[in-house]
């Protein structure tokens, strides 16, 4: 059997058609996709939210530079989010025999 790289590389090299419990299966990875994306927003929002918040009352370089480090970092995880759910949603789209 070929290894590749893909978690789903198994099942690709079979090359079967997909039976209904592979479908759902399918399905709900994309479901679990998605809510991974919302999990990686809301992080990123809170981190940038309290990044603003502690600018609008630092008074101290050193609260300064943890608010920006609050907003730089939740903006790579915000970027990390969507380049993960794009990544993987285009392994899925492997599958679909339309």
């Amino acid at each position: 059997m070929r290894k590749n790289s893909s978690p789903f590389s198994e099942i690709h090299y079979l090359n079967e058609p997909l039976i209904t419990r592979d479908y759902l299966a399918i399905e709900r990875t994309k479901l679990a996709n998605e809510r991974t994306l919302f999990s990686y927003i809301r992080t990123s929002l809170y981190l940038v939210t309290v990044g603003v918040g502690v600018l609008q009352v630092a008074h101290k370089e050193r609260l300064k530079i943890l608010a920006w480090a609050c907003i730089s970092v939740g903006i790579i995880i915000f970027c990390a989010g969507w380049i993960r759910y794009y990544q993987l949603r285009k392994e899925l789209k492997k599958f679909y025999t339309h």
